[in-house]
């Protein structure tokens, strides 16, 4: 019980790096997902043609691939240095912002083509009916499964001890090693929980805020 201190405060900072990936994952691979998502929905084929292709790439190879590409590959084909922070944030961005991009284009396809009529009625540009009109809803319905992808971004995580990096799971494993005991690991999975029981709280906390744009839409 005298290493319990110590432990958690050890698990804690491997949480911090936890959470500093996912918080860059999230705040960065949103509004690049509403770009791609837009510039997709602009209908370029050849554009479009690029951008499914490299879709196809990302979403056909798993994410820890796509990690050690970034932190082996990128450094010897551009001959630059990357901190592993650096890396996985890479990485990461790159794997939500086309799976984000997915979940918002199709919630697009999904709204009423009346939409885009009446912004026309009212004298809107493609634009400013995309950005006024038909992202908000777009971003609303798409909440849920957005929320989903915020979650397995915490999963994914657990990755980051392949280049190096002290998340909350390689912080139990180096305890689990030491003192040959369990309690870093039921730790660490409570750690987990309340990191995903918080996102999932913020989440809801937005869909409650944006319940009024959302029965507004589909009236």
């Amino acid at each position: 019980m005298n290493t319990l201190g110590p432990t958690i405060l050890y698990l804690l900072q491997g949480g911090l790096v936890t959470f500093l990936v996912w918080l860059v994952t999230v705040v960065f691979s949103l509004p690049l997902a509403v770009l791609v998502a837009f510039v997709r929905k602009m209908n370029n084929r050849f554009v479009n043609a690029i951008l499914g292709v490299y879709t196809t790439l990302v979403r056909g190879t798993p994410l820890l691939f796509q990690l050690i590409f970034v932190y082996f590959g990128v450094p010897i084909m551009f001959k630059i240095q990357l901190s592993p922070f650096c890396a996985a944030s890479l990485a990461f961005i790159n794997s939500w912002t086309i799976y984000m991009s997915e979940i918002i284009r199709g919630n697009i396809e999904g709204i009423d083509k009346g939409q885009y009529e009446a912004g026309k009625v009212l004298g809107m540009n493609y634009f400013q009916i995309m950005f006024t009109v038909i992202f908000p809803q777009a971003l609303v319905t798409a909440l849920p499964s957005l929320c989903n992808q915020a979650i397995e971004a915490i999963w994914g995580t657990s990755l980051l001890s392949t280049i190096g990096m002290d998340d909350i799971l390689k912080s139990a494993r180096v305890i689990l090693m030491r003192d040959f005991s369990m309690e870093p690991f039921i730790i660490a999975g409570i750690l987990y929980l309340l990191f995903n029981g918080a996102v999932v709280l913020l989440f809801k906390k937005i869909e409650e805020r944006t319940s009024r744009f959302r029965i507004q839409y589909t009236k």
